[in-house]
């Protein structure tokens, strides 16, 4: 038996949300600052590129504090608990229709291999793309600070967080359409609310 739940607040979801436009509008203008394709032409898409990490680096500071001062940052310590069986439910189960071995709760809506994925992406993936952003950013600068690094190690760093960005966000993708049915993830996203099964 299905029960409905309000899994997600609406800060949750303005900042979800936000923050995937936002990311999405840095990896298309940042690609394009490497000369793979033309949409909106060299100076357009540095100005963009920009405006879009500032923008982020503000939404990432309301949203720890949000974190902080809510207690939702527990939902990202990493667990191993039934981890065997995650990791068998998506390799294997998942093709076979066999029910989800992770009760989600508002309290614990992240599986441990979710936990571990976001755990990458918060301390490793971001503060990579960040620091190695503001590094490009303020170069000129960094001698001043006793900074010495070449501007293409630099740029070479921060396209190998963009490349690992793009695969958290693809992947991400797919897990959505692995619900009760291909939109009910992101529909759960959109409206707050979330079809889950209720245990006997």
């Amino acid at each position: 038996m299905k029960n409905k739940i309000n899994m997600y607040t609406r800060f949750e979801r303005l900042w979800h949300w936000l923050q995937a436009f936002l990311i999405i509008s840095l990896a298309i203008t940042g690609f394009e600052l490497h000369g793979n394709y033309r949409v909106f032409g060299f100076e357009q898409a540095h100005i963009l590129h920009i405006q879009a990490a500032w923008s982020l680096l503000i939404l990432s500071a309301f949203a720890v504090f949000w974190h902080m001062t809510t207690g939702q940052w527990r939902q990202y310590i990493p667990t191993f608990k039934n981890f065997d069986k995650i990791l068998y439910h998506y390799l294997v189960g998942i093709f076979f229709n066999e029910p989800h071995p992770y009760e989600k709760t508002p309290e614990a809506k992240l599986n441990p291999l979710q936990r571990l994925s976001y755990l990458a992406l918060k301390v490793f993936i971001l503060p990579l793309l960040i620091l190695s952003g503001l590094a490009y950013f303020f170069y000129n600068q960094l001698p001043g600070l006793g900074i010495s690094i070449g501007l293409r190690p630099l740029a070479l760093v921060h396209t190998a967080g963009a490349f690992l960005m793009l695969l958290f966000l693809v992947v991400h993708v797919y897990m959505t359409t692995t619900g009760g049915t291909v939109w009910s993830y992101t529909w759960a996203m959109v409206t707050g609310w979330e079809e889950v099964e209720e245990k006997e």
